[in-house]
């Protein structure tokens, strides 16, 4: 869904105090596309994962219970890059919102109540402050 005029006009006065105010951070924000690394790590994880396979497979053909044991880790290695980037890489959510999945309540593994992620909870009461 496009910005209105003046939620892009906001939004270019926010940049412009941003890049005022710290441009070293506001550089680094601009540069760093964090989707991009994470697609990349991703591709880096999927990549040691097949080597570490293929280190395993020759540590097996060639008795060698060393070489065995770095592809294993080689594969681990890369199986965990590529697990901890998927979600920022792909930007899948974990769950929908509350009751989606069946449920009416919106409890965790210890009973306490889940909260909305921050970026909700913002939406929610920007949504709220603009309909009134």
């Amino acid at each position: 869904m496009p910005l209105s005029e003046h939620e892009q006009r906001l939004l270019e006065q926010i940049e412009r105090a941003l890049v005022d105010d710290d441009p070293k951070f506001a550089s680094s924000v601009r540069t760093g596309d964090r989707r991009l690394k994470a697609r990349r790590k991703l591709q880096l994880g999927a990549l040691l994962v097949l080597v570490g396979l293929a280190v395993l497979v020759g540590g097996a053909v060639a008795p060698s219970v060393p070489l065995g044991v770095l592809g294993f880790l080689v594969m681990f290695g890369g199986a965990a890059l590529g697990v901890l980037n998927y979600r920022s890489a792909t930007g899948a959510v974990e769950a929908g919102p509350a009751g989606a999945r069946g449920g009416s309540t919106a409890r965790g593994r210890g009973g306490k109540p889940r909260r909305q992620p921050l970026k909700n909870r913002l939406e929610e009461r920007f949504r709220r402050r603009y309909d009134q």
